[in-house]
């Protein structure tokens, strides 16, 4: 059945009718990135609509049937389909449902004389967009074209803007507390240098986090991590330096090393402090000497950064005899601590909102709510397993949650019965200066598990100060 395109301008306002003819002159009124595609089994209409869409600035593609439409949409970016409900074959509702699995994205536009509302509904309930009812009134044609490609562009970067957030949720630095802050201030002044960097922290901390904001920052190329903890002693070193065919028993080809990978880039090394002594004196000449030798090879030359991270006292791992002093000192050219999370509680509420966006996103559920009893209680935590604990806490609660708020009892026992944490030092009026500041850095150093270096960023000194500070209460001690 043919049909002609109408302006029907009988019905439309003043503002109406000049708003059209403003935009048929300017040419402004569709994007050109928009693609359209007209499925009708009628020539005639084809025509019709594409001079108009085409009038109106769309790109447009068309279809003599439901099966044509499908090929179309295979081959080319397809925003919006208008296609018409009665035609041989497939008709349009079945070709809407095909659609969806072919480009789920895409808008559909059903048009027919046959209108009626159980056909409307069946339309909506297929997934269409819209239904107009022929003949065509040009003006509201183009209009329903109009927000329906507006309705495609919307979904589909909210689709991208989901997948960003899915994929760079783990890698966000969230936060402003202090210790936090001051951390970020050393990465950032460190990252355009190519010093080496030692982090330092408990697990669960965020040490790769800060590894990796170094790197973003420091213009350098490739990141290439390696979890040392990870892999067993006896391949670290074909690991890190790579092996020629036959340097070992099962070396069948040869296979460069994570040095070689990041060449002119980072190389961070987590959990430096699990090194053997045997790799520890090979790591120590690539630094010193700038070059290394792969397993059953020939030295090569080196090109990379080392950010090296661990959860030991190295210091004392040192004065243990377990890790080599020399390294030691090439490895601490800068040495920041990435703090625990009971150093920045003010940091929970910010790392709660963000963890319960970014699982609602990645498991599709609506939005949800943090009660405050189950805030407080987050926020009274100790968290031994730091951010990397609080991550798992709120994941299990956003997946398991049906009620669309997160209450107390969604949280684990450990977590709803922690006690309310008071982090304040009082004194009596007259208490000497001397005995404040050892009372305060005592106390730090218990609120940080005894990193003094944390400790030093939190009281806003250097570790030298505190280290100064103990040796001298330990000499009114001895005297």
């Amino acid at each position: 059945m043919s049909y002609v395109m109408q302006e029907h301008t009988d019905d439309l306002s003043f503002p109406d009718i000049m708003s059209t003819l403003i935009a048929r002159e300017s040419r402004m009124t569709g994007p050109k990135e928009i693609s359209v595609l007209v499925v009708d089994d009628e020539a005639p209409n084809i025509e019709s609509l594409r001079r108009i869409f085409e009038r109106e600035g769309f790109a447009v593609l068309t279809a003599t049937s439901g099966q044509k439409a499908l090929d179309v949409c295979r081959q080319h970016a397809v925003h919006v389909v208008v296609s018409d409900l009665m035609m041989p074959g497939m008709n349009g509702i079945e070709l809407v449902k095909a659609l969806k699995m072919v480009v789920p994205d895409a808008e559909v536009v059903l048009m027919t004389a046959f209108g009626t509302v159980e056909k409307a509904v069946d339309a909506m309930r297929a997934g269409a967009y819209d239904f107009v009812e022929k003949p065509l009134k040009r003006i509201h044609m183009v209009k329903t074209v109009r927000k329906a490609a507006e309705r495609h562009q919307l979904v589909v970067e909210n689709k991208d803007l989901r997948q960003q957030l899915s994929q760079l949720s783990d890698r966000n630095i969230v936060g402003s507390a202090p210790a936090l802050r001051h951390a970020l201030e050393i990465a950032t002044q460190a990252a355009p240098s190519s010093a080496n960097v030692l982090i330092l922290g408990e697990s669960g901390t965020g040490k790769e986090l800060l590894a990796r904001f170094i790197h973003e920052h420091s213009g350098r190329g490739k990141f290439v991590g390696v979890n040392l903890s990870a892999l067993p002693e006896t391949i670290v070193e074909s690991e890190l330096f790579g092996h020629e065919k036959g340097a070992f028993t099962g070396a069948i080809a040869r296979r460069g090393g994570r040095i070689a990978e990041a060449e002119g880039g980072t190389l961070f090394l987590d959990e430096i402090g699990e090194l053997s002594p045997t790799v520890q004196v090979k790591l120590l000449r690539v630094l010193q000497e700038g070059e290394y030798q792969p397993v059953g090879g020939q030295t090569k030359k080196a090109d990379f950064r080392l950010i090296a991270a661990t959860n030991r006292d190295l210091r004392a791992a040192v004065d243990a005899g377990e890790f080599r002093e020399d390294l030691y000192y090439r490895l601490n050219v800068i040495a920041l601590t990435s703090p625990p999370l009971r150093a920045r509680r003010e940091d929970i509420a910010l790392l709660t909102e963000h963890f319960v966006e970014t699982y609602c996103v990645k498991n599709q559920k609506e939005p949800l709510v943090v009660d405050k009893g189950a805030l407080e209680q987050l926020i009274a935590y100790d968290w031994p397993g730091n951010v990397r604990e609080l991550q798992n806490v709120i994941e299990r609660a956003v997946v398991l949650n049906t009620s669309g708020v997160i209450k107390l009892e969604d949280l684990p026992d450990p977590v709803a019965r922690a006690e309310p944490q008071v982090d304040a030092f009082t004194f009596p009026v007259g208490t000497p200066l001397s005995e404040v500041e050892q009372r305060v850095i005592h106390g730090t150093l218990q609120h940080t598990a005894g990193d003094k270096q944390l400790a030093a960023q939190l009281l806003g000194i250097s570790a030298r100060t505190i280290y100064r500070k103990l040796g001298a209460e330990k000499g009114d001690e001895a005297a």
